[in-house]
């Protein structure tokens, strides 16, 4: 997997917008798994505190993300997330180093 592009990405949402954060990404997670050069795409929230959201992606490749992040909805998302977020994304570059559990 030395082409894939895979990340982990933090949301703090403001918590008054925690519950429509969740439900417009829950709609997201099936649409993104079903797109070209999606490996892994898993959405998780904090037990303990349920306005910080994890995202785990691995994309084929760079140029795999960049098609799923152009996107319509994707790009509303972009361009609106701050009346969602606490704070901007903070995203943390990862290298997969075993194989993909989501396809084998």
């Amino acid at each position: 997997m030395s082409d894939a592009y895979g990340f982990i990405l933090y949301a703090k949402t403001r918590p008054e917008q925690a519950e429509a954060f969740k439900a417009l990404f829950l709609g997201y997670v099936a649409a993104s798994r079903g797109e070209p050069g999606c490996v892994e795409y898993h959405m998780l929230q904090d037990e303990q505190d349920p306005s910080l959201f994890v995202f785990f992606e691995v994309w084929a490749s760079k140029e795999a993300l960049d098609v799923h992040s152009g996107l319509a909805h994707m790009k509303a998302f972009f361009d609106t997330r701050m009346d969602y977020l606490e704070r901007d994304f903070d995203i943390q570059r990862i290298r997969m180093l075993s194989p993909s559990s989501a396809r084998g």
